[in-house]
C-alpha cells in the first residue's frame, strides 16, 4: 500500500484541527478534567504494552548506533530513550494533578465601569491551535497534551523519533479516552510520522497554527526561528548563572551547584556558568570541581584563575579542568559540560551575567540579605532564585502543575509556561445603548428612524 505523502496527511490533521477549535471551546471545565482522567486511567491500563513498544525503541536506538565506538555515549542514548513502570506512572500522576488545576478559563482579570456605563471586563480565553514540536521524552508529550487540553487549547504535537512506537501506541489510547470523553476530533493529536519533513511541515503551517513551542535543544529552536510562520510561544534558550557570593554557607553551595548541573544536564535550565567569588574560590572549588568530574563526569571548562587552581590534578591522575574559550561563556550546554570564572566581586557578576545572555535563569547563593536583593532586581532572566537550585525553575516546583517550557523571551510570558501562560485575554463589555460621538444621526431624525435617546 502507498503511504500517503507527509504533506497531505499533515494538511488532513490540521484541517481537523482547525474544525476542532469551535466545538472544543463549548465543552466545560469538568468535561476536560473527566476526559484528562480518563487518559489516565487508558495509560495506566495500557502499561505493558506502552513499555513492550518502548522497548522495540530502545533496540532501535542501539542498533542505529553499531560501531559508534564511544560506548558510554551509546549507553546513555539507550538509557535516554528507555522507560520503565515509575515512568508510567509519573505520566498517569501528571494528568491527574493536572486535571485538579483550577480551571483558567473565564477567569475575570479585572473589571472596571466607565463614566458612561460600560461595564468593561478582561477574561482569559484559549489562545487556539498550537502546534508543538519536542525532542524530549514521553513525559513531556503528556504534560503538552494535558495542559492544552485543560485551557481548552487544541494541540497537534509532533515528538521525536526515539520514542515513535512507544508514542504510537500511547497516540492510540489516548485519542480512544479523549474521543469516549466527547473531546472533538482532532483536538489531541499526536502525528505518528517519524519523517523530518513532518515536522518542518508543521513548523511552517502559520495559516493552521495560533502559536508554535519548540521542545528541546539548540537546533530544534534554530529551526522554529528561522522557519515558523506563527508566533513563538515558548523559547527554552538563554544562560543558566550561578552565582556564588563571598558571605556563603560552602556545603550549601555545592549541593545547590551539583543538584542544577548533575540532576539533568539535558534540561535547559541545568547550570551552564558558575561565577564564584574569588575569596572563597580556594576552599569551595578545589573538592567540588573533584566531585564534578570524578564522581558525576561532569566535563568542566574554566578561567585561567580556574585553570591555575586546579592546576596540580594534572599531577595527581585526576581529570584535568579544560580552558574556556571566550564561545564558552554564551553556551547553553544542556549537556554533560558547565563553565566555572572566578570573579573579583558582586558586581564583576551581574556585568558577566548582563553581557552573556540572554539570560534563562539566575541562581545566587548567599548569606547576605543586601545581595540578594539586588540580584533578584537587577538580573534579567526568565527567573531569578536565591539559595536554590536553578532545576527548580520549573512548572512542577513552582506551582502550576507542570509547563510546556521556560521561555526567555520578553513576550507573552517569561519563566514557566504553564497552564495561565497558555491561554490569552479578550475584553468583554456590557452596555445599554452607548454610542460614539459624534453620532451621524442628527438628533431630530432619531425618532423617525426609531431610535430612542438616552
Amino acid at each position: 500500500m502507498v503511504e500517503v505523502p507527509v504533506k497531505l496527511y499533515l494538511d488532513k490533521l490540521l484541517k481537523l484541527a482547525r474544525e476542532a477549535v469551535r466545538p472544543f471551546s463549548l465543552m466545560t471545565g469538568p468535561s476536560r478534567d473527566k476526559a484528562l482522567r480518563g487518559m489516565a486511567a487508558a495509560i495506566a491500563e495500557k502499561e505493558d504494552a506502552i513499555l513492550a513498544a518502548n522497548e522495540q525503541d530502545v533496540d532501535a536506538v542501539g542498533k542505529s548506533m553499531t560501531g559508534y565506538e564511544n560506548r558510554e555515549r551509546v549507553r546513555d542514548a539507550v538509557a535516554r530513550v528507555r522507560m520503565t513502570a515509575d515512568d508510567v506512572k509519573s505520566m498517569v500522576d501528571r494528568l491527574h494533578r493536572i486535571a485538579d488545576l483550577p480551571d483558567p478559563l473565564g477567569e475575570v482579570l479585572g473589571r472596571h465601569d466607565e463614566p458612561n456605563g460600560l461595564q468593561v471586563s478582561r477574561v482569559r480565553v484559549p489562545i487556539g491551535v498550537i502546534g508543538i514540536v519536542s525532542e524530549l521524552a514521553p513525559l513531556e508529550t503528556i504534560d503538552a497534551l494535558a495542559l492544552c487540553l485543560k485551557s481548552g487549547n487544541v494541540c497537534v504535537f509532533r515528538g521525536s523519533p526515539d520514542w515513535t512506537l512507544t508514542q504510537r501506541t500511547m497516540a492510540a489510547c489516548l485519542s480512544k479516552a479523549a474521543a469516549d470523553a466527547g473531546i472533538p476530533p482532532g483536538a489531541c493529536t499526536i502525528i505518528e510520522r517519524p519523517e523530518k519533513e513532518a515536522a518542518l511541515e508543521l513548523i511552517k503551517s502559520g495559516k493552521a497554527l495560533d502559536a508554535i513551542i519548540p521542545r528541546g535543544g539548540a537546533g530544534l529552536r534554530k529551526v522554529v526561528q528561522e522557519q515558523a510562520k506563527m508566533p513563538i510561544l515558548c523559547h527554552d534558550g538563554g544562560i543558566t548563572h550561578v552565582y556564588i557570593d563571598g558571605d556563603v554557607d560552602i556545603p550549601l553551595a555545592q549541593n545547590i551547584v551539583v543538584n542544577s548541573k548533575v540532576q539533568e544536564p539535558l534540561a535547559a535550565n541545568s547550570l551552564d556558568t558558575l561565577l564564584v567569588h574569588q575569596g572563597i574560590a580556594r576552599p569551595l572549588l578545589s573538592a567540588l570541581i573533584l566531585r564534578l568530574l570524578d564522581e558525576f563526569k561532569i566535563d568542566v571548562l574554566g578561567c585561567p584563575k580556574t585553570v591555575a587552581l586546579m592546576g596540580q590534578m594534572l599531577m595527581t591522575g585526576h581529570k584535568a579542568v579544560k580552558p574556556a574559550q571566550d564561545a564558552d561563556w554564551n553556551r547553553q550546554f544542556q549537556g554533560p559540560t558547565m563553565a566555572i570564572k572566578m570573579v573579583p566581586g558582586f558586581d564583576d557578576a551581574l556585568i558577566h551575567i548582563a553581557q552573556h545572555g540572554p539570560s534563562h535563569t539566575g541562581v545566587i547563593v548567599t548569606k547576605s540579605y543586601e545581595s540578594a536583593m539586588r540580584f533578584t532586581k537587577e538580573v534579567d532572566a526568565g527567573s531569578v532564585l536565591v539559595n536554590a537550585s536553578s532545576r527548580l525553575n520549573a512548572g512542577d516546583s513552582l506551582g502550576f502543575g507542570a509547563d510546556v517550557g521556560l521561555s526567555s523571551t520578553r513576550h507573552h510570558a517569561r519563566g514557566p509556561i504553564g497552564l495561565t501562560q497558555l491561554t490569552c485575554e479578550k475584553y468583554v463589555v456590557f452596555g445599554s445603548g452607548q454610542l460614539r460621538h459624534p453620532h451621524p444621526v442628527p438628533l431630530a431624525y432619531e425618532d423617525a428612524i426609531m431610535l430612542k435617546r438616552p
